[in-house]
C-alpha cells in the first residue's frame, strides 16, 4: 500500500503552522505592547492578569489556528493536484475511438504506477474500472464498480477532513473556557479585596471581566474563518472527485466495447 501524499504534507505543514503560529504572536505582542492596548487584549490578552504572558487562551487558540490554516493549505493543494491529473490524458478522448478489452492493457500501465501510490482518485478509477473490465468483459459490471468507487472515495475524502472539524469545534471551546475561566478568576479576586469601598474596584472587576469574554469573541471571529475556508477546500476536492468520475465515464466505460 503507498503512501498518501496527505500524511507527509500534514506534518510538515503542522511543524510549518506552529512555527508561523509562534512567529505570528511575537509580533503581535511586539506591535501591541502598551499596558492600554485594547487590541492586545482582545488579540492576545497581552497584559493578562490570569495568565503568565505568553501563556495565554489566546495565543493558544492562535497556534490552533494556524494549525488549521496548514490543514487547508495540504487540502487545497490536493484539490489543484487532483484537477491536474484530469488534464494529463490517462485516456483516449477523441468521439470515434472505442475500446476493446485487448486494447486496453496500455492504458492500464500508464495509470498503474501512479494508482499503486494511492494519491489521485482519476488513476484509482481507471485501474480498478479496467480489472473488472477485463475480468468479466461487462459493462454493466464495470460502471457498477466506478460507481462504488466514488462512493468510497467520497468517504475517503469526508475523513480527510476530520482534524479540521475537530479544530473548528475545538477553538471555540477553548474560548468558552477561557471566558468561563476568566470570569471565575475575576469573581474569587473581588471576593478577596480588602476594601470593598475602593473607588477603583468596580473598573477592576469590569476591565477583568472584559477579557474574559475577548477570548470567546476572538474564537468565534476564528471558527468563522476557518469554516468559510474549510467548506471551499471540500467543495473543491468534491468538484475534483466527481470530474473524475465524469471522465473515467464519459472516456472509458462508454467506450468499452464488449464483443
Amino acid at each position: 500500500m503507498g503512501k498518501d501524499i496527505s500524511r507527509e504534507q500534514r506534518l510538515i505543514a503542522t511543524v510549518v503552522s506552529l512555527t508561523g503560529g509562534a512567529l505570528y504572536i511575537a509580533a503581535l505582542s511586539y506591535v501591541f505592547d502598551h499596558p492600554d492596548s485594547i487590541a492586545g487584549d482582545f488579540l492576545l490578552d497581552r497584559n493578562s492578569k490570569n495568565f503568565a504572558y505568553p501563556f495565554t487562551i489566546q495565543n493558544l487558540m492562535w497556534l490552533l489556528f494556524w494549525v488549521g490554516c496548514g490543514e487547508l493549505c495540504v487540502r487545497f493543494g490536493q484539490a489543484r493536484l487532483e484537477m491536474q491529473q484530469i488534464r494529463k490524458g490517462y485516456l483516449p478522448e477523441e468521439d470515434e475511438v472505442m475500446l476493446r478489452a485487448d486494447e486496453l492493457g496500455a492504458l492500464h500501465q500508464r495509470s498503474m504506477p501512479v494508482a499503486r501510490e494511492r494519491t489521485f482518485y482519476l488513476p484509482r478509477l481507471i485501474v480498478r474500472c479496467i480489472l473488472q473490465f477485463q475480468g468479466s468483459r461487462s459493462v454493466n459490471q464495470a460502471n457498477s464498480l466506478l460507481n462504488s468507487s466514488l462512493e468510497l472515495f467520497q468517504h475517503e475524502l469526508d475523513l480527510k477532513y476530520s482534524m479540521l472539524r475537530y479544530l473548528v469545534w475545538l477553538i471555540p471551546t477553548m474560548g468558552f473556557v477561557g471566558t468561563v475561566l476568566g470570569i471565575a478568576l475575576s469573581l474569587d479576586y473581588a471576593a478577596k479585596i480588602v476594601d470593598p469601598h475602593d473607588p477603583t474596584l468596580l473598573r477592576q472587576i469590569t476591565g477583568r471581566l472584559g477579557v474574559a469574554f475577548y477570548t470567546t469573541l476572538l474564537a468565534l471571529v476564528q471558527s468563522i474563518i476557518l469554516v468559510f475556508l474549510l467548506h471551499i477546500a471540500q467543495n473543491r476536492e468534491e468538484m475534483a472527485l466527481n470530474q473524475s468520475g465524469q471522465y473515467c465515464l464519459d472516456n472509458l466505460i462508454n467506450r468499452l466495447y464488449e464483443k
